[in-house]
Protein backbone atom coordinates (compact mmCIF):
# COMPACT_ATOMS: atom_id res chain seq x y z
CA UNK A 1 0.00 0.00 0.00
CA UNK A 2 1.23 3.05 -1.19
CA UNK A 3 0.77 7.06 0.29
CA UNK A 4 -1.83 7.28 -2.01
CA UNK A 5 -3.09 4.01 -1.06
CA UNK A 6 -3.59 4.64 1.92
CA UNK A 7 -5.29 8.18 1.83
CA UNK A 8 -7.58 6.95 -0.27
CA UNK A 9 -8.35 3.58 2.18
CA UNK A 10 -8.86 6.41 4.85
CA UNK A 11 -10.73 8.55 3.16
CA UNK A 12 -13.07 5.90 2.34
CA UNK A 13 -13.40 4.50 5.69
CA UNK A 14 -14.11 7.72 7.41
CA UNK A 15 -17.11 8.41 5.40
CA UNK A 16 -18.39 4.93 5.68
CA UNK A 17 -17.89 5.21 9.47
CA UNK A 18 -19.48 8.26 9.20
CA UNK A 19 -23.16 7.40 8.04
CA UNK A 20 -23.01 4.89 10.08
CA UNK A 21 -22.41 7.16 13.26
CA UNK A 22 -24.59 9.63 12.20
CA UNK A 23 -28.08 8.38 13.25
CA UNK A 24 -26.46 7.11 16.96
CA UNK A 25 -28.21 9.50 19.67
CA UNK A 26 -30.08 11.60 17.27
CA UNK A 27 -33.43 12.75 18.26
CA UNK A 28 -35.94 14.37 15.48
CA UNK A 29 -37.50 17.28 16.37
CA UNK A 30 -40.96 15.54 17.07
CA UNK A 31 -39.27 13.19 19.70
CA UNK A 32 -38.19 16.89 21.51
CA UNK A 33 -41.33 18.69 21.00
CA UNK A 34 -40.32 21.57 19.22
CA UNK A 35 -40.82 21.29 15.68
CA UNK A 36 -39.26 24.62 14.15
CA UNK A 37 -42.02 26.00 11.20
CA UNK A 38 -40.91 25.08 7.73
CA UNK A 39 -38.87 21.93 8.69
CA UNK A 40 -40.02 18.61 8.85
CA UNK A 41 -40.71 16.54 12.09
CA UNK A 42 -38.31 14.30 11.51
CA UNK A 43 -35.24 16.62 11.06
CA UNK A 44 -32.70 16.61 13.92
CA UNK A 45 -33.36 18.76 17.21
CA UNK A 46 -29.44 19.31 18.14
CA UNK A 47 -26.58 20.33 15.93
CA UNK A 48 -24.70 20.80 18.69
CA UNK A 49 -22.95 17.26 18.51
CA UNK A 50 -21.34 17.21 15.30
CA UNK A 51 -18.03 17.85 16.92
CA UNK A 52 -18.15 14.92 18.98
CA UNK A 53 -19.45 12.77 16.43
CA UNK A 54 -16.53 13.64 13.95
CA UNK A 55 -13.89 12.90 16.32
CA UNK A 56 -15.45 9.83 17.20
CA UNK A 57 -15.68 9.50 13.51
CA UNK A 58 -12.31 10.18 13.31
CA UNK A 59 -10.88 7.15 16.09
CA UNK A 60 -13.10 4.49 14.85
CA UNK A 61 -11.62 5.13 11.24
CA UNK A 62 -8.00 5.58 12.40
CA UNK A 63 -8.65 1.88 14.21
CA UNK A 64 -9.79 0.14 11.63
CA UNK A 65 -7.58 1.70 9.29
CA UNK A 66 -4.86 0.85 11.54
CA UNK A 67 -5.72 -2.96 11.23
CA UNK A 68 -6.04 -2.94 7.62
CA UNK A 69 -2.91 -1.31 7.21
CA UNK A 70 -1.06 -3.98 9.38
CA UNK A 71 -2.20 -6.70 7.60
CA UNK A 72 -1.71 -5.31 4.41
CA UNK A 73 1.83 -4.19 5.41
CA UNK A 74 2.75 -7.11 7.10
CA UNK A 75 1.91 -9.16 4.43
CA UNK A 76 -0.71 -11.16 5.94
CA UNK A 77 -2.99 -11.15 3.13
CA UNK A 78 -1.16 -10.64 -0.63
CA UNK A 79 -2.56 -9.92 -3.37
CA UNK A 80 -1.63 -13.55 -4.80
CA UNK A 81 -4.00 -14.65 -1.76
CA UNK A 82 -6.48 -12.42 -3.32
CA UNK A 83 -5.80 -13.29 -6.97
CA UNK A 84 -6.83 -17.30 -5.38
CA UNK A 85 -9.69 -16.72 -3.26
CA UNK A 86 -12.21 -18.22 -6.61
CA UNK A 87 -10.26 -21.38 -6.45
CA UNK A 88 -12.10 -22.24 -2.86
CA UNK A 89 -15.20 -21.46 -4.61
CA UNK A 90 -14.75 -23.74 -7.34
Amino acid sequence: MNLTGGIVLFASLWFLTLFVVLPFGQRSQADAGNVVAGTHAGAPSDMGQWRRKLLITTLVTAAIWGVIAFVILGDYITRDDISQLDHLIR
